[in-house]
């Protein structure tokens, strides 16, 4: 199974699902990464504020960071080579990824409700 690695933006928590107005966006992208974990896949994120050091250490996410900066985020690492740039990998790339099932359902909801973080 691939190792698939997601380097987030700055985010105010480990999935950016937290606070009051939260993103839908991340709301749905949490659900598809526990789905995929949950199905097995071996996912790793990093968030650029609470984990600089990992951005800094990856010889492929520096030098990312260097010609694009950090408006590229996220960048998603399968194997340790590029896979998704600029955006947020859905179920199916996901799935493709870690050699899933897509046939399952999604998630009941979200990890995450009201002011709480995952």
């Amino acid at each position: 199974m691939s190792s698939i690695q997601i380097f987030d933006p700055s985010l105010c928590c480990s999935s950016g699902v937290c606070g009051v107005d939260v993103d839908q966006q991340l709301v749905d992208v949490a659900a598809e990464i526990a789905w995929a974990q949950q199905s097995g896949a071996a996912i790793e994120r990093f968030n650029l504020a609470q984990q600089p050091l990992a951005f800094a250490e990856n010889p492929v996410v520096k030098a990312f960071l260097e010609r694009s900066g950090a408006e590229g985020l996220p960048l998603v690492l399968v194997d340790g080579e590029i896979a998704l740039t600029g955006r947020y990998p859905n179920r199916n790339e996901l799935a493709r990824w870690a050699a899933l099932d897509t046939a399952t359902d999604k998630p009941e909801a979200a990890c995450c409700s009201g002011s709480r973080c995952c």
